[in-house]
């Protein structure tokens, strides 16, 4: 029997994570499209300022697979989640927070007040 080198090793690893990820995803669309480690919708009153997040179809900003949209006031903050699992928006994109709902937050704090300006589709 050939001796397990590393190589094989991250290979056969690899083949199980691209197998789990294959089983699960079924699993999470029949469980009403929520994935585990997706955040869920939110709509509150922070501050003064109501923020709002969902889920979207569409695929977010670079249009791969399911995206998030969060809104201040009813104009979209544009978040992107890192490769991390964190997630940054154009109002605070230095200083990365763990779900949409926080940078919605930080965005309403750093906006002191001012209005969330739309940001402009290419």
């Amino acid at each position: 029997m050939p001796e397990l080198s590393r190589r094989r090793a991250l290979t056969a690893a690899a083949a199980v994570a691209v197998a789990a990820q294959t089983v699960a995803a079924p699993a999470a669309s029949a469980a009403g499209g929520h994935r585990p480690g997706s955040p869920r919708s939110f709509d509150e009153v922070y501050k003064g300022r109501r923020i709002q997040g969902r889920p979207t179809a569409g695929g977010g900003h670079h249009h791969h697979g399911p995206g998030y949209a969060v809104f201040v006031d009813g104009v979209e903050l544009h978040v992107m989640r890192n490769a991390d699992g964190s997630w940054i928006s154009v109002v605070s994109h230095y200083d990365p927070v763990p779900t949409p709902r926080a940078a919605a937050r930080a965005a309403v704090d750093e906006l002191q007040g001012a209005p969330l300006l739309p940001f402009p589709a290419n």
